[in-house]
């Protein structure tokens, strides 16, 4: 198998892909918006962008000279629970897979080995093997923190995948019994407290419960324009409303952190997705109140809560590596 493949990201609003070389840097970079509600379209799209990149993909030149293409194997992040054998049990954030053999499906229509994985999972090990739990030895967790919360866990160096490859969905952890109800059909989940959702949810509510300074921007916004991408931008200008708002949902991130660290003792903790782009004024309240939940924290080591170091490629370069590396 060749050392490059094809990394693709499949998420709630967008499809990613590009060439993805053996020391994790990205190339050739192509994206199209998810098609909403069908999974054959999803299917079709990746295809196209997968053949595109290959099409225009050639191998470095050999002894000879000569430069010749060849098919790149195909690895896939997905938005979704994803078994062992590559199909999509259920996603909570994109309406229509349900059960879906999705890399059955793209092994059938490319000529090439296809690898399907969550998308969080391939994220996580993208981060440990090239971005910011690189240094970590060999335990490592991952919150990404957008639409919803995905979750990824390395130990012992590998890939922590569970009995049937549903492990890691940490954004499901309870951290509100009875709480606020979660696209998934629970209530309380991590997801609808700390989510880039959950972000713009609560500034609504803070808008209308008038808790927000007066000179607060977010105030201004309607409703739908209250979303996490705006609280962010708002926080990055100093506005203190919508650091109130990041300072709140980062504290039910710190939740779900001990729970986490609790069960796992991972030696690192990364934060990606738009938590990244979010920063300390998510990533304080988080860390505090991580720690103040430790079961012996005064006699622990707290491993380091970071950001994610990859950005948007974390998934593309996860899904390839963890196919190449095998």
């Amino acid at each position: 198998m060749s050392g490059t493949a094809v990394g693709v990201d499949i998420g709630g609003t967008k499809i990613a892909a590009g060439i993805v070389s053996p020391d994790g840097s990205v190339s050739m970079h192509s994206r199209v918006g998810t098609p909403s509600g069908d999974p054959v379209r999803m299917a079709d799209a990746v295809v196209e962008l997968v053949q595109s990149l290959g099409a225009a993909w050639t191998e470095p030149a050999t002894s000879t000279g000569a430069v010749r293409p060849a098919a790149l194997p195909v690895g896939v992040g997905a938005a979704g629970i994803v078994d062992r054998d590559g199909r999509v049990r259920f996603s909570p954030n994109v309406p229509g897979w349900l059960d879906h053999p999705l890399q059955e499906q793209l092994s059938e229509r490319l000529d090439a080995p296809v690898a399907v994985e969550n998308d969080a999972n391939a994220a996580a090990w993208g981060e440990f093997r090239v971005g910011a739990a690189r240094g970590a030895g060999r335990s490592a967790a991952l919150l990404t923190v957008g639409t919803g919360v995905g979750g990824g866990i390395v130990e012992d160096g590998r890939l922590i995948r569970g009995a049937n490859g549903l492990a890691a969905e940490l954004g499901h952890l309870i951290v509100a019994e009875g709480g606020v109800k979660c696209e998934c059909g629970n209530r309380g989940c991590l997801e609808s407290y700390a989510s880039g959702t959950a972000i713009g949810r609560t500034a609504r509510d803070r808008v209308r419960d008038g808790s927000l300074p007066p000179d607060s921007e977010l105030i201004a916004l309607e409703p739908d324009e209250l979303t996490g991408v705006a609280v962010t931008r708002a926080s990055q200008r100093g506005d203190e409303g919508a650091q109130a708002v990041l300072a709140e949902c980062g504290s039910w991130l710190g939740v779900g952190l001990a729970n986490v660290v609790n069960a796992l003792d991972p030696e690192v903790v990364v934060v990606g997705g738009g938590g990244a782009q979010a920063g300390e004024p998510l990533l304080a309240p988080a860390r505090a109140a991580c720690e103040e939940r430790l079961v012996g924290r005064d006699y622990r080591r707290v491993p380091p809560v970071v950001p994610a170091e990859l950005g948007e490629d974390a998934g593309i370069i996860g899904a390839a590596m963890l196919l190449l590396d095998g």
